[in-house]
Parts: structure tokens; C-alpha cells; sequence
């Protein structure tokens, strides 16, 4: 099969960046799809001419369309690194498309700054929350950012001093590989510059003297959440989300997710980690909302409800937690819905719960565990141990 469909990295500086074969893909297309930016760029050519449509989903139907003519479609940069050609690529067979690709905005940036890419954390804000950054702030990291706009650097220097790393070098790169190319330097404490609307920011993550230290992995202290008490404590989430195995891309059902917290640690622990919290109440959902915003999971989605009747028509999990209340019927439920290799995980503190567990433990197999977990606390003028109460932990793959 002949490609019929080109998708074209395309720098800065135009027409120079291509190289012979992608400039013959645009020269003989019949129709060039682009930004207004790519068809400035490339105006010379007299194809038939599409601008990006919106909303941007709509971008595949009308390539489906398209199927028959020459068609290039224009993009900046590397088209498969967060970029309209990872989109195509999922919907159409790799038969039917060619990929020119251009050096990238991160590549660029890398090279502007003398950084090793491999030792770089590549991360986009555009058209996405920046606060999804917030997880990779760590002392001595180094991120490259694409952005949505000239508001993203000063909302990524908030969110650096907020947690105690105003120190931090920022530096904004526009225009990289054009005549206008700009550099725009400061620190995180203090950010006040005015930048271009398209920019590419490197982070030389730098702690001041109280910084807030948060792993990726889990879990994160108790004190890192909002709640109103009624929350999987710091080594039962531990535990929890060690047999839960995030996973790039995996999708988690948090049942009863209270405060968010292994939902959130499920999504920081892994790159493009969703999760779904069910939660009835209205308080506790609010306080889930706000602890994914502010430790970087700003995608955790919170459906209204009670298990197992909310879980319908919710998409398919690859893990499951169910973190109290369980019941024969839930679990039917969401053991129907989970897909083959899926995780489940169900804690249990009360008897009666733990009766459920046993039983489902009997009929399906999987792991029980019991965790005593004892924490140092002051007593009167001296320390002693005082235990949290047990969890019945029940795990099985599917």
C-alpha cells in the first residue's frame, strides 16, 4: 500500500527544515492540513487548504474523509512526541501514513541548555493542566516543558515557590531555529516576564530552605492530603498500591475514594495513570478535587454515587481499590468490569467486612494479609506506641 497520508514535522525556520523527502510529500499534496502558523510557513504551495478543525477530535474524521487524495498534514516539530501524529497513528493503519519528523521542541531546548535529554524529564502543559508538573518537582530535576500559552511560566514559577523551591532557573525559549528567537531568564521567586505565547520552558528544579519533598512513589505522608480524618493512612496506601501496580496508561477504579489518596498516588505513580474516585458524598469529593489539584493529578475524575450501581458505564479498569464497605455485591460487580490481569485490592477494618473478605477470599483464591501498623506518639512527657487499627488486606489478580 501507497501512504496517501503525510504528516510533516515541520522548525521554525520553514521550508529550510524539511528535508527532500518530506518538501516532495508537501510539494505533490492535494491538501495541506495546519495551524495558520504551518500555512504561512508553507504558502508557496497552491493545495487545497484546511485549518486545524475544532474541537481537534474532529481531526480524524475528516482524514477518514480524506481517504483517496494526497494529503499532508502539518505539524511542529517531532509530529509523534505530544503531537497530532500519535493521534493519527492510533486510528489509521500504518500502511496508509508516512512520518517526516522534525527535530523537536525538547531536543531544541536541550541543546540550548546544554542538558543531556536523557537526564531530562519531557512533560507538556499544553492544552492540558499545567499542574500535572507539580509530581516531577524535585530537588536537582530538570524538566522541559511545552506550554499552552505566555501564562503557563508564571503559573509554573506559583507552583515551584509554593512548595519551597523558588530558587529554581527558569528559562523560557521561543521561536527556537528562527530569525526571532528568544531566551527569557529568571527565577522561580519573584517570576514577573512577559514571553511569547508559544514557548518551550526549561526547569533547573532547585530547593530553598524548607522545601516540600514528595517521591513519586508511594505513599506520601498523611499530612500531604486534606481530610476529614477517613483516609487509607501512609503505609496501608503503601501496601496497597504496591499490589494495585500502576502502570503507564492503566486505569484505576478508587470505590469509595474518600480524600483521593490512592487514586492520586495511583495517577502520580505511573505516566498517563487515570483514575475514577466514586465517592457519595459531596464533602468528601470536594476534598479529593482539591488534593489532586494540588499534588498533580489534576485528571482524577469523581463520579457521584454509591457501588456497585454507579459503576455503570464507567470504562473498563485495569485495577481496582475498594477501600471500605464492601459487599458481595460490589465486588461481583467490578470483577465483571475488570479486564484480564487486572488488580484488585480490598481493605477491611471491621468485622464485618472482614467476614466478606473471608468469604470471597474462599471462593476466588488471592493473598490475605493483615497489617498492624504502630506509629511513635507522645506520651505525656516521653514517647510510646500507639497502634492504628488492623486492616484485613484481600488481593488477587484476575
Amino acid at each position: 500500500m501507497t501512504p496517501w497520508l503525510h504528516i510533516i514535522g515541520i522548525g521554525a525556520d520553514g521550508l529550510e527544515s524539511l528535508a527532500p523527502a518530506a518538501r516532495a510529500a508537501l510539494e505533490s499534496a492535494e491538501v495541506i492540513i495546519g495551524g495558520e502558523r504551518h500555512h504561512t510557513l508553507t504558502d508557496v504551495f497552491s493545495a487545497e487548504r484546511i485549518a486545524w478543525p475544532s474541537p481537534f477530535d474532529a481531526l480524524i474524521d475528516r482524514l477518514q474523509g480524506l481517504r483517496g487524495r494526497r494529503v499532508a498534514v502539518l505539524a511542529t516539530g517531532d509530529p509523534l512526541w505530544y503531537s497530532v501524529g500519535a493521534k493519527i497513528a492510533r486510528d489509521f493503519p500504518p500502511g496508509e501514513f508516512t512520518v517526516h519528523p522534525q527535530l523537536s521542541a525538547f531536543q531544541l531546548a536541550a541543546a540550548r541548555m546544554g542538558w543531556s535529554l536523557a537526564d531530562c524529564e519531557t512533560l507538556t502543559a499544553h492544552g492540558r493542566p499545567p499542574e500535572q508538573v507539580i509530581p516531577y518537582i524535585t530537588p536537582g530535576a530538570r524538566l522541559l516543558i511545552l506550554t499552552t500559552g505566555s501564562e503557563t511560566p508564571g503559573q509554573i514559577a506559583g507552583f515551584l515557590t509554593a512548595r519551597g523551591y523558588g530558587p529554581s532557573r527558569l528559562t523560557v525559549l521561543a521561536n527556537m531555529g528562527a530569525a526571532e528567537e528568544a531566551r527569557i531568564e529568571g527565577t522561580a521567586q519573584g517570576w514577573a516576564r512577559n514571553v511569547p505565547k508559544f514557548n518551550t520552558m526549561a526547569v533547573e528544579v532547585l530547593p530553598g530552605d524548607a522545601p516540600v519533598i514528595h517521591a513519586r512513589t508511594p505513599g506520601l505522608p498523611d499530612s500531604a492530603f486534606a481530610s476529614d480524618g477517613t483516609m487509607t493512612k501512609q503505609e496501608v496506601r503503601a501496601v496497597s498500591l504496591a499490589r494495585l501496580m500502576p502502570m503507564r496508561g492503566a486505569l484505576l477504579w478508587d470505590v469509595g475514594c474518600g480524600a483521593g489518596s490512592v487514586a492520586i498516588e495511583w495517577m502520580r505513580a505511573a505516566r498517563d495513570a487515570s483514575a475514577i474516585g466514586i465517592e457519595p458524598r459531596a464533602d468528601r469529593r470536594a476534598l479529593a478535587a482539591a488534593n489532586a489539584a494540588s499534588l498533580g493529578a489534576p485528571g482524577l475524575k469523581l463520579v457521584e454515587g454509591r457501588a456497585p450501581e454507579a459503576l455503570a458505564g464507567l470504562p473498563a479498569p485495569d485495577a481496582v481499590f475498594l477501600g471500605g464497605g464492601i459487599t458481595a455485591g460490589t465486588f461481583d460487580a467490578v470483577w465483571n468490569a475488570l479486564k484480564p490481569h487486572g488488580r484488585l485490592v480490598a481493605n477491611s477494618v471491621t468485622l464485618e467486612s472482614e467476614a466478606i473478605l473471608l468469604a470471597l477470599h474462599a471462593r476466588h483464591g488471592g493473598d490475605l494479609t493483615r497489617l498492624a501498623v504502630s506509629r511513635a506518639e507522645p506520651i505525656g512527657p516521653r514517647k510510646g506506641w500507639r497502634p492504628m487499627m488492623t486492616v484485613t488486606q484481600w488481593s488477587l489478580m484476575k
